[in-house]
């Protein structure tokens, strides 16, 4: 980690529940898809959940990739979305509404991970 565990401070807490929040989720999505999988379905579950269990690793880790993990699956997601309903807003919005969510959470802690970060790049210089 970039800091010390003891001066991870309110939102450095909230940072690493959110980072499990996002893998408990993604270990989620990437079991059912993994079982739809099996069955002949879409491959999308299976790979946003692992998308989101790296997001989530990389952020609980302090990792500003992370960030940009959670921001890739979010991006599939709206592809895949238009691919399979077009731009039907009621079919859309169910497909959607949670990651925009997520995504809007976690650009509110990308200052604390900036700010969790910044020891170590004054470290190496």
């Amino acid at each position: 980690m970039a800091t010390d565990k003891a001066s991870r401070g309110v939102g450095g807490w909230f940072l690493l529940v959110f980072a499990i929040i996002l893998v408990i989720l993604g270990l989620i999505l990437a079991a059912g898809g993994l079982w739809l999988v099996t069955l002949g379905g879409s491959w999308y579950y299976l790979i946003a959940g692992l998308g989101l269990i790296i997001s989530g690793s990389l952020m609980a880790r302090d990792s500003l990739t992370g960030v940009w993990a959670y921001f890739l699956v979010l991006l599939g997601t709206l592809i895949w979305a238009l691919w399979e309903v077009g731009l039907s807003p009621w079919e859309l919005l169910p497909r959607v509404f949670g990651y925009i969510v997520l995504g809007v959470i976690v650009l509110a802690l990308l200052p604390t991970l900036k700010r969790r970060q910044a020891p170590s790049r004054q470290a190496t210089i």
